[in-house]
């Protein structure tokens, strides 16, 4: 599961970072380091034009048929083994409206006492989610784009924390998930797997975290008096 994720990088660092298209225009984001669901989130996408460009997402996929913004209170994550066939997902994923999900890392709750840890890369780098986008219209007429994060099964070291974890995609599979480059569906569902234990890093953070109106950097120090991974 992913229901919390933090990006604070400077937009001018994550342009290069991530390449995307000089004129494309920077999205309006702050830095956040408490990003919960039906929040913004950094997406890149492909264009018809053949440009990667940044744009801001409700986080929770909203159906481009769904009635309601009800919906996208429970698309905030998508299986990989499900997003081909379940309702909420399977007409995006059919489009090929596959996104990159920008973060820093992301927080888990550790289930026998609720201790939250954060999650990040081992080498201090950006975590790139696979996911989905979707674009909706209100009845007002308002339209409003969305995406949901990819999860999978867990590798080890998550694993000790939740059953789930987000798609941590590597650079070189960017191209093929924007569609940048040519891949067949079962080369696209190959790539949702648990990333490799050795490039994530975990530690326990404050549990002020848990309330969504705390947003600071001090949300991600390790705090004392914890073990510095769940299992021990």
């Amino acid at each position: 599961m992913c229901g919390r994720v933090r990006l604070s990088n400077d937009y001018s660092e994550i342009k290069i970072r991530l390449r995307f298209d000089a004129n494309a225009p920077a999205p309006n984001l702050r830095a956040s380091w408490n990003i919960p669901p039906t929040g913004d989130m950094l997406v890149a996408t492909y264009t018809a034009d053949g440009r990667r460009i940044s744009e801001s997402m409700r986080w929770g996929l909203i159906p481009w048929w769904a009635k309601d913004l009800k919906a996208s209170l429970s698309t905030f994550n998508a299986r990989a083994e499900t997003i081909a066939s379940k309702p909420a997902f399977r007409d995006a994923w059919r489009k090929g409206q596959r996104c990159l999900v920008v973060t820093n890392g992301f927080y888990e709750w550790r289930k026998r006492d609720r201790q939250p840890f954060a999650v990040g890369m081992a080498d201090d780098d950006l975590m790139v989610m696979a996911g989905l986008w979707d674009q909706w219209k209100s009845p007002a007429g308002e339209r409003i784009k969305s995406c949901t994060v990819i999860t999978c099964e867990p590798n080890a070291t998550i694993g000790l924390l939740h059953n789930r974890m987000p798609v941590i995609l590597h650079e070189r599979d960017w191209p093929k998930w924007l569609g940048e480059a040519p891949a067949t569906e079962d080369e696209l569902k190959a790539l949702l797997v648990p990333c490799p234990d050795e490039r994530v890093s975990i530690w326990p953070v404050h549990r002020k975290v848990g309330n969504v109106r705390n947003d600071g950097r001090e949300l991600t120090e390790p705090v004392v008096n914890q073990p510095s991974l769940p299992g021990m």
